[in-house]
Formats: structure tokens, C-alpha cells, sequence
């Protein structure tokens, strides 16, 4: 049995190991962290964005989800009350954030909120989600709150209002289009920030990935494999030419979410992490050291990330950088084979000696050929 904020007992379905005073530094994604560090070292900036709150809709939200939605608490709701205070307990969040339940058939959650961060689920994520399923996302949820992540999805919110609503003006959005693009490549690596967080909260592995799986394929998990879901991510990854990497980089920039498979895969990857391991043994950053925090060093580990990405992805395109990068002798003819990878290049004959993939017939190569996998 765990006393929960606030000072009502709460007894979860298992025992979960608490981390009294972690600081979000220990689970944020290191691109997420670089830039929050910094904003944090900024003096005045939570005064500013406070002051700034006013212009933005956040009174009309709230006064929108009170008004037209449920709230979560001692009698709406109870289970999911439940998980949000045992939530907050396991990651030491003093303060519960207020919770609404969104009628919407579309699966979805957020935290917003520049002041104090409130969370909304929708309906069709109550129906779609198992109870340990539910716990990892509403501790995802409050990782948002813990990091400080809100204040960014909110303005997030604002600016791509303004830009649909100036979109008429010659370039009168483009520089808003561009603010909006930075903001959602970090507000993508602060999803893959708290998805750690709702592992730490729920501490079943499983469950989060089957929560991401539902999330991409519905509730059908009897037709449906997290292996073979975390293989479609390898094969994002790794398939096609430099044609698919161009491809995925525009699919990707108007998101404000990492893709699915993406996501699992990231996390069972840090799952399997030492960094994950040593949090779970009680080893983590502690929250009152925030302030004693290096903004360089926050910006070298950035950068060692990236620069890891770069040298282990299997991704055509990032393979091409590290030619580059290496001065790979023959830049020409890599770059001839990485663009036409499983198709013919031209020039060349269709025969049995062509350049299709394995398993591929003798046919002529084409476009089509980089399809094999």
C-alpha cells in the first residue's frame, strides 16, 4: 500500500519502485534536455511565458474542458484518478495536475497548460487502452507536466493557429512556419522523453509497447505481434534508396509525434539501456541539483547523440553522410548506388547480373525493385 499526493491511499495492482526527488533530466531525451536546460538557465523565462500565457487561449481551454468534458477525480472516473495520483507518487510530483476525460473517438492524450499543466484523454483512448496499458500513458502524461513540456505544446498550439490564420498574407507565415517546424522537431523528441517517463511509471515494458502497437493498429491484439511491429520499424529504417529517405524526412515534418514503430523501437531500446537500469536502482539525477546543471555539457551529450545516430542508423541517407563525412574515395558511385539501391541503375542491362535486390527476379530493375527487402 502507497500513500499518493495529496493524502489518500491508493493501492496500485503491483508494487512500483518510487524515485523520491528525480529530476526529468534522467529520462528526457538528450536533444530534449539540451534545449530545456537551457531555457531554464535563461533568467526570467517563466515569467515571461506566464506573462505571455495571457495572450494565449489557456483560460478559453480550460473553461472549455470544465465546461464540455469529465473530470477526473474521487467520483468521475475513479481507476483513472487512481493511476494519475499513483503516477505523480512514483515520480515525486508534488502537485496532481487537474485530468479531463474528452468525449472523441479518436485515441489521443496531452498535457497543456503554461501556468499549471492540465491532462486530457479522450474517450476512445479509455476504450482502446488495457488498465496497464492506461498507467503508461498517463505516466507519459505526467513526465510532459514534470519536464515543463506544456509550455511548449501550448505555444506549439498558438503558433500554428496564427500561421493557418496569416497563411493568406504573402509570406506572412513563413517565418511562424518555421518557428513552428523547430518547436515540433523538439516537441518530438520530448515524446520520446516521456514515453520513458511512462515506462518508469508503469514498469512493464510489455505494456508500453502494446499500448504503442493499439495506438497504431487498433484493439485487435489477437492480429497483431510487438515483434513483428518492432521489425517494421527496423525496416523503416534500414529499406529503400536515398528516394524513401527524402520521403520520410517530408512525411515526418509536419508531425508533432515521432511514427509508432519509431517510437517502440526507441524505447526498448533505452529499456535496455544502462541509463535505465541505474534509474531503477535508485541512481538518478536529483531534481534540486537542476540548477547546478551544465548547458554546455547538456549540448555536447546533444550533439554525441546525433553524432551516434548518424554513425549507427541504416537509414540510405545517413549511410551517404558518413561517406561523406569519412571522404569515401568513390563519393560518385556511392551516391549512384545508394539512389537507385535495388533498382537498375541506367545503363545497365536486365539481366541475371542487374542490380536488384535479393530474392528479386531477373526482370528489368526499375523503381519498383526497391521495394525488396
Amino acid at each position: 500500500m502507497t500513500e499518493s499526493p495529496g493524502g489518500s491511499e491508493n493501492v496500485p495492482s503491483r508494487d512500483r519502485r518510487r524515485f523520491p526527488g528525480i529530476s526529468s533530466r534522467s529520462y528526457e531525451h538528450p536533444a530534449d534536455r539540451s534545449a530545456l536546460v537551457a531555457l531554464r538557465k535563461l533568467s526570467g523565462f517563466d515569467t515571461v511565458f506566464k506573462t505571455l500565457s495571457g495572450l494565449l487561449p489557456e483560460r478559453s481551454l480550460r473553461l472549455l474542458f470544465l465546461s464540455d468534458s469529465v473530470r477526473v477525480g474521487d467520483q468521475q472516473f475513479t481507476h483513472l484518478n487512481d493511476m494519475l495520483r499513483d503516477a505523480c507518487y512514483i515520480l515525486d510530483l508534488e502537485k496532481v495536475p487537474p485530468m479531463y476525460v474528452n468525449q472523441d473517438p479518436q485515441p489521443n492524450a496531452m498535457c497543456i497548460g503554461l501556468d499549471e499543466p492540465i491532462i486530457v484523454v479522450t474517450t476512445g483512448l479509455v476504450e482502446l487502452l488495457d488498465e496497464e496499458e492506461m498507467r503508461a500513458v498517463i505516466g507519459h502524461e505526467v513526465g510532459h507536466a514534470l519536464s515543463g513540456h506544456a509550455v511548449y505544446r501550448t505555444i506549439l498550439l498558438f503558433l500554428t493557429n496564427l500561421a493557418m490564420k496569416v497563411a493568406w498574407i504573402p509570406l506572412g507565415n513563413v517565418a511562424i512556419m518555421a518557428i513552428v517546424t523547430a518547436l515540433r522537431e523538439w516537441f518530438r523528441k520530448s515524446e520520446l522523453s516521456a514515453d520513458r517517463a511512462g515506462l518508469l511509471v508503469g514498469q512493464d515494458l510489455q505494456a508500453s509497447m502494446r499500448g504503442l502497437m493499439k495506438l497504431a493498429g487498433g484493439n485487435h491484439l489477437h492480429e497483431m505481434n510487438v515483434d513483428a511491429f518492432l521489425k517494421q520499424a527496423d525496416e523503416y529504417e534500414s529499406g529503400g534508396d536515398l528516394r524513401d529517405s527524402v520521403l520520410k524526412i517530408l512525411n515526418l515534418l509536419p508531425r508533432s509525434h515521432p511514427f509508432t514503430t519509431v517510437r517502440a523501437a526507441e524505447l526498448k531500446k533505452w529499456a535496455a539501456s544502462r541509463d535505465y537500469q541505474r534509474i531503477m536502482d535508485g541512481h538518478y539525477p536529483r531534481r534540486d541539483e537542476d540548477k547546478d546543471t551544465s548547458v554546455s555539457d547538456s549540448f555536447r551529450d546533444s550533439a554525441a547523440h546525433y553524432a551516434d545516430s548518424v554513425r549507427n542508423s541504416k537509414d540510405p541517407l545517413m549511410g551517404l553522410v558518413r561517406d561523406i563525412a569519412g571522404g569515401a574515395g568513390d563519393l560518385g558511385g556511392k551516391l549512384r548506388d545508394t539512389v537507385f539501391r535495388g533498382g537498375q541503375r541506367p545503363g545497365t542491362s536486365g539481366g541475371a547480373n542487374g542490380s536488384g535486390g535479393p530474392g528479386g527476379t531477373n526482370g528489368s530493375g526499375g523503381a519498383g525493385g526497391s521495394e525488396d527487402s
